[in-house]
This record gives C-alpha cells, structure tokens and sequence, in this order.
C-alpha cells in the first residue's frame, strides 16, 4: 500500500530577515564615532574650542572728584 501513494514535492523556504541591512547601520554608526572621537583628541590643532586668557587685575584706582 505504501507504493501507492503519489509523490509530492516539498519546499522549505527560509526567511533571511530583510538582507541584512544592519550591518551597514551598525558600520555607519561606528564610523562617526570614530569621527567624534578623533575630533576631541585634536580639537586644539584644528583650533576648536581655543582657550582665552582673561588677566582680572588685583587693585583698581577710581578717582572721583566732586566740586
């Protein structure tokens, strides 16, 4: 009985989740921190966040003259 039975062909179809595109997500992020980080390491060279000197003297002389 089993020999009469007809053959039936089957499929399996396997879902990859899109193609993978977090890859190229997780590569981009990576990249501007990098960027970020290269930046801070070098800010003073490129002349980003230069620091002013400000001198506050110790005494100041006010003359006011009334008549």
């Amino acid at each position: 009985m089993a020999d009469d039975r007809d053959e039936v062909d089957r499929t399996t179809v396997v879902e990859t989740g899109g193609g993978g595109g977090g890859g190229a997500v997780l590569a981009v992020v990576l990249l501007i921190i990098v960027v970020l980080v290269l930046l801070y390491m070098f800010r003073d060279n490129l002349g980003l966040g230069s620091k002013t000197t400000v001198d506050i003297p110790n005494k100041v002389d006010v003359n006011i003259n009334h008549s």
